[in-house]
């Protein structure tokens, strides 16, 4: 009797968590998930709970997970970069004399000198991921090519009145909406990116503000990015929050999100990958931004990412084979991922503020002082820039070209089912 109350109980169990977490993939076991966990979060020096849910953990920086990748096993760190990065002036406090943007954790607590903050990865969160492989990981990008229709989805941007076919960007579940720039080799790019917090439709979809640079061929082409993000797989909740990303290969079987694979390196004791942040910028109110700069270091190869000019930390050179050397490709924009994309129904997942880029500033997202970085190490507006989106209908742009004080203003972003044009 007491093994048929065992086996009930059991099965009660598995199905909750098959509820709570309809996309967990249950072939792991419990021992599995724990040896990840393990992997994952490395012993604390201390802790710090947070208002928002999280646990960030104060790891001893020469423990940190990054130093678990074959190709770092030998690696030296570097503590800060070589040379003075080419920084813009961050503007501490908006129009009104608020705070720019800050971390939520934050205001619990600070890590000591010596350690560095991880976001604390939880049983939960592995258990909504596809699987083990996948946690933490985007899906390998399938453009329309692969799928035999890239006659019909075929795309082209004017750089220096030269038409460049970059057909290979239009991929079958990401809708992107953004400023991009080619004709050189770039070792760097910034952007002041507008925070908002965008609705999130289904349980798999994500969407984010960011800027990327790329190298190498399109169908395995090298990238670091990074801005902000509202991913409710990936962190349990719909908060926005500053991220981080890498890959070798497309996507493929390479790189993650922040540090839930090894590759990242990171150096400040005072901002988390992953943590959220706020306050939130609001229609016809407050605007909030955050300033994402990200840098080759040309000595040691290295890429250095800046939050509000504060050094995080690289992705070592080690991890790559094109961009050790430089980029040639930058975006500025947003993304949706979705498999509810192009599609009707379409996800009504937004961009952005949610609304349309024509709305322009206090309505619309915008990223403001883009710039990027040459053989000069200066920071400078594009020579040569042109928009680009997969669905002007459901996610547009603007580059607005007005007489600001530090160049034109990029906008995207929207929502579908607002309009008859994206139902």
């Amino acid at each position: 009797m007491k093994k048929i109350i065992s086996m009930i109980l059991f099965g009660m169990v598995v199905f909750v968590l098959n509820g709570v977490h309809g996309n967990a993939n249950y072939s792991e076991s419990l021992s599995e998930i724990d040896g990840r966990l393990k992997l994952l979060n490395k012993p604390a020096v201390k802790s710090i709970r947070s208002e928002d849910g999280d646990i960030i953990d104060c790891v001893d920086i020469y423990k940190q997970p990054a130093f678990d990748h074959p190709a770092l096993r030998n690696h030296t760190l570097q503590l800060r970069p070589s040379i003075n990065l080419p920084t813009q002036k961050v503007d501490k406090r908006n129009e009104s004399g608020r705070p720019v943007v800050i971390q939520t954790w934050q205001k619990n607590g600070t890590c000591p000198k010596g350690t560095v903050p991880i976001r604390r990865i939880r049983k939960q969160d592995l258990l909504r991921a596809a699987s083990l492989e996948n946690f933490g990981r985007k899906s390998p990008e399938i453009s329309y090519a692969a799928k035999g229709t890239e006659a019909n989805n075929s795309k082209f941007i004017n750089i220096n009145n030269t038409k460049i076919d970059i057909g290979g960007l239009s991929t079958v579940d990401r809708s992107a909406a953004v400023l991009v720039t080619v004709g050189y080799n770039y070792l760097g790019a910034q952007g002041d990116i507008n925070v908002w917090n965008p609705n999130v439709d289904l349980e798999d979809d994500y969407t984010t503000a960011q800027i990327w640079l790329k190298g190498g061929p399109g169908d395995s082409f090298e990238s670091v990015e990074s801005g902000w993000m509202v991913n409710p797989q990936l962190y349990g909740d719909k908060r926005t929050r500053f991220f981080a990303y890498w890959t070798a290969d497309s996507y493929k079987t390479t790189g993650c999100f922040d540090l839930t694979c090894t590759g990242f390196v990171q150096t400040d004791p005072q901002i988390a990958l992953g943590g959220s942040i706020d306050p939130i910028s609001s229609i016809d109110g407050q605007q909030y931004q955050m300033t994402i700069s990200i840098n080759l270091d040309p000595n040691s190869g290295n890429w250095w990412l800046q939050y509000n000019n504060q050094v995080v930390g690289y992705w070592p050179a080690s991890l790559f084979s094109v961009l050790k050397r430089s980029a040639i490709l930058v975006e500025w924009g947003g993304q949706v991922f979705s498999p509810k994309v192009k599609t009707t129904p379409h996800t009504r997942t937004a961009m952005g503020s949610g609304e349309m880029a024509d709305t322009l500033l206090g309505s619309a997202c915008y990223i403001k002082n883009i710039r990027i970085i040459d053989n000069s190490l200066q920071l400078k507006y594009p020579e040569w820039v042109s928009t680009w989106g997969d669905e002007k209908d459901c996610y547009s742009v603007v580059n607005d070209e007005k007489d600001y004080k530090d160049g034109p203003v990029f906008f995207f972003g929207g929502r579908p089912g607002k309009s008859v044009y994206c139902p």
